[in-house]
Order: C-alpha cells, then sequence, then structure tokens
C-alpha cells in the first residue's frame, strides 16, 4: 500500500503471538494485491476494466465495497469509492486493512493489548499494561516534528486515530463533487473513532468538506471526536474531544 505498518503487542505466548504477526503481515500483502489501482493485474484494477464482477473476487472485496458505499451514504457523497469515473476503493482500505491486522493478533490467547499503526493511521485495542492507556500523538502540520495533541484510550476497550492532510503527501485528496484536489481551509482532520475503517473514511471525507461543515457533520456522528487544523493555524475540536486527551 505503499506505506509503512508497525506492530505493538503486549502479553501472549511469543511463538503465538509471532504466528499471528505472520499471518497479519501476509493478509497486508494479500490486500495489496487484490486491492491496489496501481498494478494492472490487481482483482479491483480488473474489475474497473470489466474483466471481473464482484463475484469472481475474494470474498473481502464485496466487504469492502459494502462499507464504502455505507461511507458514501453516511457522508453525503464526500466519501467516495470513485477516482475519474473509475473503481477506487484506496480511501477504506487502509484503514479496514489495519483494523483487521489488529483484531488477528488480538485473538491470541493471553495478549492484553495491540497497537497496529499504518502509515501513521493507529488501532488500539485493549491496554499496554496495568492501568497504563495507550496514547497517539498527533502531528502538527504546521510544525515538522511538533505535537498539536496526543489521544489517549483510557478507559475504551478499543480505540483508533486516523488523520487526512497535506503535510506528508500535498494535495492528495480528491473533492468527489468536483474530480479536482479539494480546495478548503483545512491542512488537517484528525479523527478519534472506535473503529480504524471509519476513522479513516471520515478524516478523508471530512478534510473535502472544510472546516465549518465537517466540524458540524462530525459532531452528529456517534463515537467520533475530531481535531481540525486550518491552513490560518486555527484549531477546531469536536466538543467531546477534550475527554480523550491527555
Amino acid at each position: 500500500m505503499g506505506t509503512v505498518f508497525s506492530f505493538d503487542v503486549r502479553g501472549g505466548e511469543p511463538q503465538a503471538v509471532r504466528v499471528a504477526l505472520d499471518e497479519a503481515v501476509a493478509s497486508l500483502h494479500r490486500v495489496n494485491e487484490v486491492f491496489s489501482t496501481y498494478c494492472e493485474g490487481s482483482q479491483v484494477s480488473r474489475m474497473a476494466r470489466g474483466e471481473l464482477t464482484v463475484g469472481e473476487c475474494d470474498p473481502e472485496v464485496a466487504e469492502v465495497l459494502e462499507l464504502g458505499a455505507e461511507a458514501e451514504r453516511a457522508s453525503d457523497g464526500w466519501f467516495s469509492l470513485r477516482y475519474e469515473g473509475r473503481l477506487d476503493p484506496t480511501g477504506i482500505v487502509k484503514g479496514w486493512a489495519t483494523e483487521r491486522a489488529a483484531r488477528l493478533i488480538s485473538g491470541v490467547p493471553g495478549v492484553s493489548g495491540v497497537s497496529v499503526n499504518g502509515g501513521g493511521d493507529v488501532q488500539l485495542l485493549g491496554v499496554p499494561g496495568p492501568e497504563r492507556p495507550w496514547r497517539v500523538g498527533v502531528s502538527d502540520p504546521l510544525r515538522p516534528g511538533g505535537l498539536a495533541a496526543v489521544v489517549s484510550a483510557a478507559g475504551a476497550d478499543e480505540l483508533a486515530v486516523a488523520t487526512s492532510g497535506t503535510a506528508e503527501r500535498g494535495a492528495h485528496i480528491v473533492d468527489p463533487r468536483t474530480g479536482r484536489s479539494a480546495v478548503t481551509d483545512l491542512v488537517a482532520v484528525t479523527v478519534v473513532a472506535p473503529r480504524l475503517t471509519w476513522a479513516d473514511c471520515w478524516a478523508t471525507a471530512a478534510f473535502a468538506m472544510g472546516s465549518r461543515e465537517a466540524l458540524a457533520w462530525l459532531e452528529s456522528l456517534p463515537d467520533v471526536e475530531a481535531l481540525l487544523i486550518t491552513a490560518g493555524d486555527e484549531v477546531r475540536c469536536t466538543g467531546g474531544l477534550a475527554r480523550r486527551l491527555g
């Protein structure tokens, strides 16, 4: 998927954890083979050319497309499964694959906590130790090397943190309504939610909306908090975000 994944696993029998890690890494490579829009032979690329139907693909393709369609409905089209008229589930695949990998490892007996970081978006499960919550630093898009916030998973069995913006990859987020790069007042949107599948989608959609519409929309979503940073260094956040900082 053109990025780096890292795993932090607490507890569990070492050999069983190693086996689960190998399975998780293999699953990520398989996701890349199936869903890559850069590989002409991937199932998604072949579907886009009309060479395969959903039923002829791995079952995960139908699962991801159903989740993507749900994200499109929930965001009123600000999240999209298409790019330049072609099928492109890139906006949901990484978050979904990262979350799935974390859940696979968390199923190992004795594992008390799992953190999987996929290109800066993180799925947290369980705890890293007694009386210790997972904590995730949110990069400051306007001050390289600095932190805009630290998110704490205290009291949550599962929590995800996803950021969309221009600091790392430039203007790569598309406005689905114009088909061109999204032109907004935002430089970054960080979403905190139980599942990375959705946090990643909501961050992408919110960035395309712009700060005013995005903040109102994010406030309407259950179990979702967010931090929005504008190009003018204005910070906006949802009402409950403060409870997740520390």
